[in-house]
This record gives structure tokens, C-alpha cells and sequence, in this order.
């Protein structure tokens, strides 16, 4: 008698958008059966994209009262003219990495802080956003999140949102 197996499916899978755009990675956050005789929950396959992730870590990052901004000088500046060209919209996963796995995720966040707030609070506060509601969205379980600030910014910056008042007439 010979016993043939089969491979699982693997849990990750990297799929190009239908807009034609860059690679997305998706993981299979639970693998159901196919078959009248399984439980309607049971019959399919639940994936994630990364993507999901990362706009769900970057958005409750951004709801800590003192989080300025999110991500490293170059993308804060990129984002900043993306943000002015009509039609733009924000980029909530500024400044977010992800790893995804079948069913846990570690997050990453580049962070700039108000000036004048405690930055250790800060960042306990978007941790713990930050884990709350990637799990209770997700249904993944966040081992980790590292949280980087990279600047803080200070009451005489200037907004490069608001224009600058002109000098003459």
C-alpha cells in the first residue's frame, strides 16, 4: 500500500494588484475546508495583506495625542509634496514596517514627537494603541512593536503646510 501526501498550502502568498502595482504579500490568517458536511465559518481561506497591517499600526499610531508625524526626514519630505498635489491623499503607512506571519506580526514605527511631551509615555501609548487595534482588527497577535524616534518638533518650526506670510507687497 502506498501513502500519498500532500503539501499544505504555503501561508504566504505574493500577488501583483490588479492596478499593476508593486508585489503585495498576503498570509492566511486560518486555512478552512471545502464541503457541505464543515461549519459555514469553516469553508474558505482568511488572508491578510501587509498592507492591512500597515495602515491599521499607522493610523493608531497617529491617534497619540504627540505624534507630529511618522517616518524618517526623506519620506516625511516626500510625503509632504505627495500630500500637496491635488488629488493626493495621505499616506497613513508612512513610516510603518511590517512582518507577517501566519498568525503573528512585529511592527515597526518611525515617530516624531511634539516638543515638550515625555517621549518614553508617548511611545508606550502607541505601543499599546497600536497592538489593541492591530489584534482586534486583525485577529493576528502583535509580538512586538519597536518604536524609533527619529525627531521632535519644535513650537517655532514652521508648518510647511501653512504658506509662510509674504515679507513685501
Amino acid at each position: 500500500m502506498t501513502t500519498t501526501t500532500q503539501a499544505a498550502p504555503t501561508a504566504k502568498d505574493v500577488t501583483t494588484s490588479r492596478t499593476g502595482g508593486a508585489p503585495q504579500t498576503t498570509t492566511a490568517v486560518s486555512g478552512g475546508r471545502a464541503g457541505a458536511d464543515q461549519p459555514a465559518a469553516n469553508r474558505g481561506r482568511t488572508s491578510i495583506a501587509d498592507v492591512v497591517v500597515v495602515k491599521v499600526a499607522g493610523i493608531a499610531a497617529r491617534e497619540i495625542p504627540g505624534v507630529y508625524d511618522m517616518g524618517g526626514g526623506l519620506s516625511r519630505t516626500i510625503g509632504a509634496v505627495r500630500d500637496r498635489v491635488p488629488g493626493g491623499r495621505p499616506n497613513v503607512g508612512r513610516g510603518v514596517k511590517v512582518e507577517v506571519g501566519e498568525r503573528q506580526t512585529a511592527i515597526d514605527l518611525d515617530l516624531v514627537v511634539e516638543y515638550g511631551v515625555p517621549v518614553m509615555d508617548v511611545a508606550r501609548d502607541v505601543r499599546e494603541n497600536v497592538i489593541s487595534a492591530v489584534e482586534r482588527i486583525t485577529g493576528l497577535e502583535v509580538v512586538e512593536v519597536n518604536v524609533t524616534v527619529n525627531d521632535v518638533r519644535l513650537p517655532d518650526d514652521e508648518d510647511p503646510a501653512v504658506p509662510a506670510e509674504a515679507r513685501v507687497e
